[in-house]
């Protein structure tokens, strides 16, 4: 009988490992529970915020749109910036893309924008005038839909 507890107490840690059941959860997780990024909302220029535009997503171009539900983790964004601050003066060739990594969570919204660095001068070539970022985010309900087969 021993042998059998013995066997049992040193098999359950592997049959839990091989589920992918190690650690206690408090509740349960949602498959379809998700995060939202948007960039249709206006930024506050007052406080040096413009709109961006996503052009890739994890390295995959992406037709733009104001939405991006995604399931909760980390996603890399490549986004342009609409910058129309009258003391820009950098050439058009600077004005590159930039990426920058975003970690999503669950029924949260975040709002991207391009920050101005205002506490200089930027002429000519010079890129660093400006940064992708989240300039708001907000609890937002987010839940990925049921497709047919599913319901």
């Amino acid at each position: 009988m021993w042998r059998l507890k013995l066997r049992l107490t040193c098999l359950l840690p592997l049959f839990v490992a091989t589920l992918g059941l190690q650690g206690c959860a408090s509740e349960p997780v949602d498959k379809r529970s998700c995060g939202t990024v948007s960039g249709f909302m206006l930024p506050d220029a007052g406080q040096h915020w413009y709109r961006a535009v996503v052009t890739h997503l994890n390295g995959q171009p992406v037709v733009s749109k104001p939405n991006y539900q995604l399931a909760p983790g980390d996603y890399q964004f490549t986004v342009v910036e609409l910058i129309d601050d009258p003391s820009l003066a950098v050439t058009l060739s600077a004005r590159t893309p930039k990426t920058f990594t975003l970690t999503v969570a669950a029924h949260q919204r975040y709002h991207l924008g391009a920050l101005f660095h205002t506490d200089k001068r930027y002429f000519g070539q010079d890129s660093a005038y400006w940064e992708p970022g989240v300039w708001r985010q907000e609890p937002h309900e987010c839940q990925f839909e049921l497709s047919p087969e599913t319901k």
